[in-house]
């Protein structure tokens, strides 16, 4: 700031003038509890976050444990529900040991800062999410981005580095809602002796046998080498993080991630919410394809009427949109005839192309999944 300014934020009106001739302005809007839209906009893949057997289930753990966890999970705030989630998680996933935090953002901190040291390697996907991003900027480790889904440019990153390495990447990619290629990385990986994290945020619940996730999709579930991250606040329509992997890997993170030594536990409601998701999903493995069929579906349909999509691996499909401006009043004008989408544009997309980012769910109707097309390729951009 210069001498003489009294104002110390007088750069922020700066900012938002950019923001504003770009395009970029971001706004909250409020949603009611009973909103009339259809949603293709969150991620409640399986249709679980209203479930009656799922919300019950919270209720049920906050009016037993309280409202909040009262404290960090190494004092007062690891209840035994804390630890009846993660053994059920774990064994879902076919992991040894898993630790819940209290976010799927907190959960990649955790992994990636704890699991990292000065004298590692951490060779990251170009389009990783923003909290492996900021995980390996906190790192204090030696980085090095490699093109999207290469494992041959991972194979080369780890080539000649003599010392720990962890390569790190999403399985599904929240952009584009494409699948990275586990068995090929975690080839990679065992080549050079390096660690393989996956974040599993958009896989558990949806890909695997009955929604175990990708780690299980690949083979790789157990494997000694590998740790998953994932959040309860999609598939399984709660709040939260867990990290999975092998029981000295957890063990690890209870003594040295700061996110997780430091920040209050998950609220109980959110934990029991989570049990009671993962129940019901292990009750009902169906729910996993038919979110991966809705999704296939709203692909074929959107391509055949000559929108520009990606194809996608799980329960993301991403449309792409000529402009950021573009963009906004496309999914404006889906909103306004009664369809949430999801509109991401530059700085949130990687390639700066702006798109609208549909989210299939498994309790979506054949008259929804057409009603949906069809006010997206009515809105959709012209010339």
């Amino acid at each position: 700031m210069s001498r003489g300014t009294s104002d110390p934020f007088h750069w922020l009106d700066e900012q938002a003038g950019l923001r504003r001739s770009a395009g970029l302005v971001r706004t909250l809007r409020p949603r009611p509890a009973d909103s009339p839209l259809l949603d293709l906009a969150s991620n409640d893949y399986l249709g679980l976050a209203r479930h009656p057997e799922v919300t019950r289930s919270g209720a049920d753990a906050c009016l037993r444990w309280g409202a909040g966890a009262t404290g960090s999970r190494l004092v007062s705030g690891s209840t035994e529900l804390h630890a009846e989630l993660e053994r059920e998680l774990a064994a879902f996933c076919g992991f040894e040991a898993a630790l819940v935090l209290a976010s799927g953002y907190a959960a990649n901190l955790a992994a990636v800062t704890a699991l990292t040291g000065p004298d590692t390697l951490v060779v990251a996907d170009s389009a990783n999410h923003a909290s492996l991003i900021d995980g390996c900027r906190l790192s204090r480790a030696s980085r090095e981005v490699v093109p999207h889904t290469d494992p041959d440019a991972v194979r080369k990153a780890l080539d000649g580095h003599d010392g720990p390495a962890v390569a790190v990447t999403d399985s599904v990619f929240s952009v584009d809602g494409d699948a990275a290629p586990l068995p090929a990385l975690a080839a990679a990986c065992r080549e050079h002796g390096a660690a393989l994290l996956v974040d599993d945020a958009h896989g558990l619940g949806v890909l695997g046998a009955g929604g175990r996730g990708a780690a299980d999709a690949a083979g790789l579930a157990g494997a000694p080498d590998l740790v998953c991250t994932a959040t309860l606040s999609k598939s399984l329509g709660s709040q939260g993080g867990v990290v999975l992997g092998p029981a000295r890997v957890i063990e690890h993170l209870v003594n040295s991630a700061r996110t997780f030594i430091f920040d209050t536990g998950l609220a109980p409601a959110a934990a029991g919410a989570a049990l009671g998701a993962l129940r019901l999903l292990k009750r009902e493995p169906q729910r996993a394809e038919r979110a991966r069929a809705v999704a296939r579906e709203l692909y074929g349909r959107l391509t055949a009427e000559g929108l520009e999509a990606v194809r996608p691996d799980a329960c993301v499909v991403s449309v792409r949109a000529p402009s950021p401006e573009a963009a906004v009043r496309w999914a404006a004008d889906c909103r306004t005839e009664g369809l949430s989408v999801g509109c991401f544009r530059p700085p949130s997309v990687p390639d700066g192309v702006s798109r609208l980012r549909l989210t299939a769910r498994a309790d979506l109707t054949d008259r929804q999944i057409a009603d949906a097309v069809g006010t997206i390729v009515r809105t959709a951009p012209r010339g």
